[in-house]
């Protein structure tokens, strides 16, 4: 059996350190043409940068996290301000802005520095949570005026952080054009965040959060992700995330395109109910999305410009995604831009600096010897000094709005605001209307006049939606405070849905979604659901990342529906043409109202069809997702099936199992498989409908690996650095490699195809995230890093009895188990009295003694060669 590490904080560190990305000939050959990069710090200053971000004027701050994603002791990060005095992209002077633990996100907007970090108790010096804070330097000394003022606390689950440190926590922040800062929250979700107005917020799972600067109005803006790390903004508002993957469990690296109150399915909606979700744009395989930017300045050459730039820590790799409109939404298609050892982060400067910073084997905790910050700038580029915005007129203010410079608007835009005049007002609406401008800097004025006019602006806004170019912002900007939001008419809304544009019809959704007015339901209803609205067949798993731009709107139009809690329209749509949409709403809304008015519906009905979909929608509400009260997680492979995790039984849950009894008595012998399916498929558990599935035995083989270990071929007899000078210069055979991974017990463990049952870290993708080096280190150190989900886990439970191995399978109900034997336990998660992760990897050293150089080269460059 050889263990593989797979995954973010689990790559695998190469003996020898990883090569110098200056001096690196594989590096040197992926830089993209026409870039000219520069060390711009070493380890000496900023070892293990969990992020960065950059003032417009270019000062760098580094969140340095010698914790890293598994450490739980505090006193080891801190913001570091970097400063390059004379440009020629080296630092020059470093100064310690700021303690705090865990950096996970940075945002620098005038003397402002905003930073997500985990948060520790003094008393007990265990971690309490995850807070969004904000730093002053008003005096500009690079230094923290005073301690940090709190704009949401408790973000992420204190629990988890605890027990397996911030590995699933809440990560990036960004701030988009509107004003808001998003936030990427893991799936470790949080109970009770808590605002500056006393807003509390509960999130089951990931997706991204949103806040207003001074830490007002946070709302959830997506729902389903599983381990966002950052996000991409453009200048028109829409939203891009890499994740980080699944573990082996079937949820790759996905790139999406987040789209306002959206819901993407993880971890319960994503396989089998697929025609729920809003999709991903694309299944990338294994790896590690990390930190994220849309690049949009002027200088940058066109081939590199105007795209989400992603980072991916388990590919080390800064990827471009090339986006293409799709309705309303987008098509990708991604390549390869800069490689870097374990990239982490990225943000750009008003003079077009691009910055990134590496972890470059920092290993799971930080390393006070590995990682560092470099720069990036066109060939052509030449500095231009960005200037002091809190010193410039209105006027001058109204030219860096007017830029083709994202960072520029941006800027601009805050500082207009932090005036809150007349002047100010007046600029930004002249620039919104000037139809001579270009879009993106129409769209800088109109939000920055929406966020300055405030209610007073609302006439203004409707005016701005009867201009074509305009409409689909002024929607977005009327409905995006909902302080104000009873001021806001519905008109503007429902006129833009019969817009022919179906990114106005989107924007007027999600606006009557926050509007909350219910007499807009019945319109709602009429959206159109498309022929892809089609459940998974049974057995299969669905299309969670295939773009789907016609499954949009009907979606959107079911989140509103639920949203306005229309129960009634819903109900009388059941008999009307608009049952399928009706019937999608109802299914989540778990209102003894609801189940009443469903039976009656089905008992008058003499459609056949409609009574089917009425059965499964009386199906999906028999149960409910528990409340959410973060004493508990899925885990990083949790059970899938859905449609819930925990799922509870609710008052009207006794009525539902009468009712379906009743009717698969009428229904007979013949009738009786809808109910069995029906019963599995929403795992209802009902005693009448279950069949016990026989699953056939596998025959594992056996290997003795005791034995495999104690034989002492070239391998067993050389030291490790002599193994892996000697692979570096031996190609193998895959064939005899393929031999070896079965003979040597590799399979005991390890998977090679998605059809086979997932067992410890899937080896069908190795080769897409590791290279040969790499590889060759971690079968031969199997305990430098292990793959998140794939620790040795150490239960005990009722009756004395205890297991170790690690987690193949885990629901609310039952945690199965493999042990180094290959053998397979199914414990009650009732019946377990104690957890324990260890700290060292289950496969033990030694499993390639006896192995040659060439059959060991063999093995590695087999597995280097599964990229699926």
């Amino acid at each position: 059996m050889i263990k593989f590490s797979l995954s973010f904080i689990s790559f695998a560190l190469v003996f020898f350190g990883l090569k110098s990305f200056f001096n690196d000939p594989q590096t040197q050959r992926v830089l993209p043409p026409g870039l000219t990069i520069t060390n711009f710090a070493g380890p000496d200053v900023t070892p293990s940068p969990a992020c960065l971000a950059v003032a417009p004027t270019g000062e760098v701050y580094v969140g340095v996290d010698m914790i890293g994603s598994l450490g739980k002791e505090q006193g080891k990060g801190h913001i570091l301000k970097l400063i390059d005095k004379d440009n020629d992209g080296k630092m020059d002077q470093h100064i310690d802005f700021a303690e705090v633990d865990n950096p996970r996100g940075i945002i620098v907007q005038g003397s402002q520095v905003f930073v997500l970090h985990t948060t520790f108790s003094k008393e007990t010096k265990q971690a309490t949570g995850m807070d969004l804070v904000v730093f002053e330097d008003k005096n500009g000394d690079g230094k923290a005026d005073g301690p940090e003022k709190p704009l949401i606390e408790h973000i992420s689950n204190a629990k988890y952080i605890r027990e397996r440190g911030t590995d699933h926590a809440t990560n990036g922040i960004r701030m988009g054009i509107d004003g808001w800062i998003y936030i990427s929250v893991g799936d470790f979700g949080f109970h009770d965040a808590l605002d500056r107005t006393g807003k509390k917020l509960t999130m089951l799972g990931g997706g991204i959060l949103r806040v207003r600067p001074d830490g007002t109005e946070m709302e959830v803006y997506t729902h389903g992700t599983r381990n966002v790390y950052d996000v991409a903004i453009d200048p028109y508002m829409n939203v891009f995330t890499r994740e980080n993957t699944n573990d082996g469990g079937g949820w790759n690296v996905r790139f999406s395109h987040h789209i306002q109150s959206g819901e993407y399915g993880y971890p319960v909606l994503f396989q089998n109910f697929t025609d729920e979700i809003i999709p991903a744009l694309a299944d990338l395989g294994g790896g590690s999305g990390t930190g994220a930017l849309f690049m949009d300045e002027p200088n940058w050459p066109e081939q590199y410009n105007h795209v989400p730039m992603m980072a991916d820590w388990g590919r080390s790799m800064l990827y471009i995604h090339r986006v293409t409109a799709d309705g309303p939404t987008f098509t990708q298609k991604d390549e390869e831009f800069i490689k870097l050892p374990q990239i982490t982060d990225l943000d750009v400067d008003g003079s077009g600096r691009l910055y990134l910073s590496a972890w470059d084997g920092a290993g799971y905790s930080g390393s006070p010897d590995k990682g560092y910050i470099v720069r990036a700038v066109p060939n052509n580029w030449t500095y231009k000094a960005f200037p002091d915005v809190k010193k410039l007129s209105v006027k001058k203010l109204t030219e860096l709005l007017k830029s083709n410079s994202a960072v520029a608007r941006l800027n601009a835009s805050q500082e207009l605001i932090s005036r809150n005049n007349k002047q100010a007002t007046e600029t930004a609406l002249k620039t919104a209307s000037d139809q001579n401008l270009a879009l993106d800097v129409r769209i800088a004025g109109l939000f920055t006049y929406a966020q300055l006019a405030k209610e007073n602006g609302i006439a203004t806004l409707v005016g701005f939606t009867k201009d074509n170019a305009l409409k689909e912002f002024a929607l977005k900007a009327l409905a995006d405070r909902k302080t104000f939001i009873d001021k806001v008419p519905v008109e503007p809304f429902l006129e833009g849905l019969k817009d022919s544009s179906p990114r106005v019809q989107a924007a007027s959704i999600i606006g009557l979604n926050r509007l909350g007015r219910p007499e807009v339901a019945n319109v709602l209803l009429n959206t159109k659901v498309p022929a892809s609205f089609v459940a998974p067949a049974k057995g299969t798993e669905g299309a969670h990342a295939t773009p789907n731009a016609a499954i949009i709107l009907p979606h959107l139009a079911v989140r509103a529906l639920v949203e306005l809690n229309a129960v009634e329209p819903l109900l009388a749509a059941v008999k009307t043409d608009n049952a399928t949409l009706a019937l999608w709403a109802l299914r989540y809304m778990h209102n003894p109202k609801v189940v009443n008015g469903l039976i009656e519906t089905y008992n008058q009905s003499k459609d056949e069809k409609l009574k089917q979909q009425i059965l499964v929608t009386l199906g999906r509400l028999y149960k409910k997702e528990i409340a959410y009260d973060a004493s508990w997680w899925w885990g990083t492979r949790p059970d899938s099936h859905g449609p819930y995790f925990k799922a509870v039984s609710w008052e009207a849950s006794p009525v539902i199992e009468k009712f379906l009894k009743e009717e698969a008595a009428k229904a007979g012998a013949q009738g009786k498989q809808f109910y069995v399916d029906l019963n599995a498929r929403q795992r209802m558990d009902i005693p009448e409908f279950t069949v016990e599935e026989k699953v056939a035995a596998t025959e594992e083989p056996k290997i003795d690996l005791e034995k495999i270990k104690n034989k002492k071929g070239q391998v067993g007899k050389s030291s490790i650095e002599d193994v892996l000078l000697a692979i570096n210069k031996l190609q193998g055979d895959p064939l005899k490699g393929r031999a070896i991974f079965n003979n040597q017990g590799c399979i005991t463990c390890h998977s090679l195809s998605r059809a086979e049952k997932m067992k410890g870290p899937f080896m069908g993708q190795i080769g897409s995230i590791m290279n040969r080096e790499q590889i060759a280190e971690s079968i031969l150190k199997p305990s430098a890093s292990i793959s998140q989900g794939f620790a040795s886990v150490m239960i005990t439970a009722k009756g004395d009895r205890t297991y170790m191995g690690f987690i193949t399978e885990e629901t609310a109900a039952k945690v199965v188990l493999r042990n180094i034997a290959g053998e397979v336990f199914t414990i009650k998660a009732g019946d377990i009295l104690s957890r324990k992760e260890m700290e060292n990897s289950m496969m033990p050293e030694g499993l390639a003694n006896s192995l040659s150089y060439e059959e060991l080269a063999s093995l590695v460059t087999f597995l280097s060669e599964q990229k699926k």
